[in-house]
């Protein structure tokens, strides 16, 4: 079960500035390619820890990870980003990494409006935060 208290939104629109600003290109260095999404940038419970001291099942984007996909190695490459039921862990193996940020990009803005309907406001103010993650 989640014990992430961030607020889902905030953490959605962070993600969607991270890969907006092309900072996954980045992330490693001595391998030389990009950074994983979601796990390589401040979404991550573990962003900056090499112990990766926390589990995934911590992580308020296991709530949108199917219950099938929840023991996955990264749960979070198993979300749904359209109705076709894509994911990352599908478009990493299929496509280019062009095509599955473009994708994650536009789930991120879909996401992100969803949210906002939902709370009735066009923007949250920062530092905001609700007694459940998906509220």
């Amino acid at each position: 079960m989640a014990t992430d208290e961030r607020d889902v939104l905030e953490v959605l629109k962070t993600e969607q500035e991270f890969i907006s600003k092309g900072r996954y290109i980045h992330m490693d260095l001595a391998t030389g390619l990009p950074g994983s999404l979601f796990q390589d940038s401040p979404t991550c419970l573990n962003f900056g820890d090499r112990n990766r001291s926390h589990p995934c099942s911590e992580c308020l984007l296991t709530a949108l990870v199917p219950k099938e996909r929840l023991d996955e190695k990264i749960p979070c490459h198993h979300i749904p980003l359209n109705a076709e039921g894509e994911t990352i862990d599908v478009l990493e193996r299929q496509g280019t990494r062009e095509a599955t940020e473009e994708k994650v990009k536009a789930w991120l803005s879909s996401m992100i409006k969803i949210l906002e309907g939902a709370r009735g406001q066009k923007a949250s103010p920062p530092g905001s935060s609700s007694s459940s993650p998906l509220s």
